[in-house]
């Protein structure tokens, strides 16, 4: 099948469409606007394959795309083009407004004025793939609770409630017009090709250099963790195989506090790559005021796609990281230009009153 990917040149995005060139016989269009956080270079291992092709546009621009599914004949539309860090929200929301809220109507418009002019049977295996967060859903209790795909949408931040708005878009574009649409929620992504502004390469890469390592608050907020490319294929089963009108939940069943990943990491750099003047890195670690309208705890129940779809998260957080931190050490060349010209690591979402 032809699989249209937008935002493909971005942390998962780009994992997804390494996953499908390299594991499947479907052809992958990559459609990016290539803002800040994209990066070509994380498409190089796939970049030369005759079923890969790279387009640089914006989701919101309708017409482009509308000709794109056009001309490239799409099956499947794997959605996952969106700006996608909270602190950035906090300082600048409009952005998420535009991209995750407009930028998807107008795809699903383009979506779907394309999937109507499809002969019958390529209507039936046509599918729109929504993905979005389990941030959707707000916050668990520290002592228990799961969420699921009946959990009700409580959005904190800007950007929980951009993609909330955009996930309600979606299934109402099914439910009111009939277009094929699947929906995925994730938990945490982590692995290689990661924006350093997120937990965990921040805390790799100033690790590395031997600078502060920032935990909001006093690190116990609980996150559910899940390798990249574990995701990757779950999406791959999902857009595939999943049922219009049907969401799934996507979690590596990995749940660890912010504190404990951040003494993870450092342990794992102290034994890979030992800092020159011997000492843990543990010693790194200041605690920061904590980020506004933090959500204390997630956690994602992933039955329903491990017994509907057969999908299971291969990685512990404990092998994850591992090839996490080995990747960083080993892949100056990717993460160094970033944090040179595009984020060496500042402070953000500290702007909210």
């Amino acid at each position: 099948m032809n699989i249209l990917v937008t935002g493909g040149a971005g942390f998962i995005g780009s994992a997804v469409c390494r996953h499908l060139v390299r594991n499947t016989e479907h052809r992958v269009v990559n459609l990016d606007k290539l803002t800040y956080a994209a990066s070509l270079s994380s498409l190089d291992p796939v970049a030369d394959s005759p079923r890969y092709r790279f387009v640089q546009a914006d989701i919101a621009d309708r017409a482009t795309v509308a000709e794109l599914l056009r001309s490239e004949a799409i099956d499947i539309v794997m959605h996952l083009a969106a700006e996608s860090h909270v602190d950035r929200s906090i300082d600048g929301p409009a952005a998420f407004i535009q991209t995750n809220i407009v930028g998807t109507f107008q795809l699903l418009e383009a979506a779907r004025e394309y999937w109507m002019s499809l002969p019958a049977d390529r209507q039936s295996r046509f599918r729109f793939h929504h993905i979005s967060t389990d941030e959707v859903y707000g916050q668990l209790p520290l002592d228990g609770g799961l969420f699921t795909e009946e959990t009700p949408y409580a959005p904190s931040s800007p950007y929980s409630a951009s993609k909330a708005a955009s996930d309600h878009l979606a299934m109402a574009w099914h439910h009111t017009y009939h277009l094929p649409v699947v929906l995925s929620n994730c938990s945490n992504n982590y692995g290689p090709y990661h924006f350093p502004e997120k937990l965990i390469p921040l805390t790799i890469l100033n690790g590395l250099e031997g600078k502060p390592l920032p935990v909001y608050g006093r690190g116990e907020n609980v996150r559910d963790w899940l390798y990249v490319d574990d995701h990757a294929r779950a999406l791959a089963l999902v857009a595939t195989s999943g049922q219009p009108g049907r969401s799934y939940n996507i979690g590596g069943r990995n749940e660890r506090s912010n504190l404990s990943v951040v003494e993870a990491i450092c342990d794992t750099l102290d034994r890979l790559a030992p800092q020159a003047g011997g000492g843990s890195r543990r010693e790194l670690i200041r605690f920061v005021t904590d980020r506004p309208g933090h959500d204390m705890r997630y956690a994602i129940d992933a039955t329903r796609i491990e017994q509907e779809l057969g999908w299971r998260a291969e990685e512990t957080f404990e092998t994850g990281l591992e090839k996490t931190v080995r990747w960083f050490i080993e892949n100056e060349s990717w993460w160094g230009p970033i944090r040179q010209s595009r984020y060496s690591g500042e402070r953000l979402g500290s702007t909210a009153r």
